[in-house]
């Protein structure tokens, strides 16, 4: 990887094979040796981790920061960074950087009229909206007065019902559902959580009044640059995107990236279409590391680009009924160096102390001496969640020497 840039960036596009390119998106995501430093410079680096609930192994913003972090990881550093310095706040379902605050108030401020992809929602929730102006004041008046509160601890009635056809249009989730529109709205912030539940309270009592804003241009610049160096190598159609879209004028800037020399155009070998690498990505070394991704990790969240440069078919199957499962319910894929190699279907039951493996599966291509590294990740999942006890059900023929000497 040293020599990639001398192929010349001017007038000859660059040539990667194919293995070059994953390389190249593993350490865009902070997958390969040397593990970063600190939680700060990961979620800084990647710009923001998605926030999921389902705790089948642990949730899976810890399970990111722990294949990145190794064993040193723990939650309560995330919790102190939330939650006491405020170097970190919860938006859109996503942990992201206090310092980008900025970036963020004036999509918050347009809300709901910031995203050209979805203008049908967003019309039906500005009507929303105004049809429930009641409830929104008595919700942002009870945070005033008793707040940080749960939406438990509130009250308040919806004149037009939230409609969704289904079972969340009970008059219950009216005030969760203020709360979420609120949040989108910058005017309220998570400040914490009990157990799974959020708190909440006004955004101004929580989040820097005083941070900058940034002009558009500025934005679309920022969100073009980091997203291509967190993914390393991408197709113009896969990356520049933020929680408001697309940034007007994106495709200028990645024009003027181009010509600066900071995304770097190249052809991937055996891949069709035009990528772009980060230029400082291009310059970093590749380590190999083994861990194990959460099923929402932005290696493998945009599925056919895993297909495409992986050869990874990857699917989450939480909604698949149970018998016509083919992997397992919360099911984390194996990265190897720059290949993804099998899978697990883990869960950890919390009461007993337990790491149940019901399934370990190796895709084809994967050697009998992958075995030994696979079984260590996993005893290191176990000793990182605090289980008293592992145990390992059907292993795949290829592996069955390597975990029966690693038991």
């Amino acid at each position: 990887m040293d020599h990639l840039l001398d192929c010349g960036v001017s007038d000859k596009m660059t040539t990667l094979s194919l293995q070059e390119a994953r390389r190249l998106a593993v350490i865009g995501q902070l997958l390969s040796a040397p593990e970063p430093k600190s939680v700060l410079d990961v979620v800084r680096w990647l710009g923001s981790i998605q926030v999921d609930p389902t705790n089948v192994v642990a949730r899976t913003e810890h399970l990111v920061l722990w294949s990145r972090l190794g064993q040193r990881y723990r939650p309560q550093e995330l919790d102190r960074l939330l939650w006491k310095d405020r170097a970190l706040f919860e938006y859109n379902a996503h942990i992201v950087p206090t310092s980008d605050y900025g970036i963020y108030r004036d999509i918050m401020r347009k809300y709901p009229d910031v995203s050209r992809g979805e203008r049908t929602r967003h019309r039906y929730i500005k009507q929303w909206l105004r049809s429930n102006a009641k409830l929104r004041r008595q919700v942002l008046l009870q945070l005033r007065r008793k707040g940080p509160l749960c939406s438990r601890d509130m009250e308040g009635q919806a004149a037009v019902a939230w409609q969704t056809g289904g079972w969340n249009d009970r008059k219950q989730k009216q005030v969760g559902r203020m709360l979420e529109v609120l949040s989108a709205r910058g005017e309220i912030a998570v400040v914490g959580r009990e157990g799974q539940e959020r708190v909440w309270d006004l955004a101004e009592r929580w989040l820097p009044a005083d941070e900058s804003s940034f002009r558009p241009k500025d934005v679309a610049r920022i969100i073009m640059e980091r997203q291509l160096r967190s993914r390393g190598i991408a197709k113009a159609s896969q990356f520049s995107f933020g929680f408001a879209g697309r940034p007007r004028g994106w495709e200028n800037i990645l024009q003027e990236i181009i010509r600066e020399g900071t995304a770097i155009s190249v052809k991937v070998q055996g891949l069709k279409g035009a990528w772009y690498a980060h230029k400082e990505i291009l310059n970093r070394q590749f380590q190999p590391r083994t861990t194990l991704l959460s099923p929402f990790d932005r290696l493998i969240s945009n599925r056919p680009r895993t297909q495409e440069l992986f050869a990874f078919s990857y699917r989450l199957e939480i909604y698949v009924p149970p018998a016509r499962r083919k992997f397992g319910y919360y099911v984390l894929p194996i990265l190897h160096g720059d290949r993804l190699i099998g899978r697990i279907d883990p869960v950890f039951d919390r009461n007993s102390g337990e790491l149940r493996v019901k399934a370990v599966y190796a895709e084809e291509h994967a050697e009998p001496e992958l075995g030994a590294p696979v079984a260590r990740t996993i005893s290191e999942l176990a000793a990182w969640l605090g289980a008293t006890r592992l145990k390992i059900g059907k292993v795949p023929k290829v592996w069955q020497h390597a975990f029966a000497t690693n038991s």
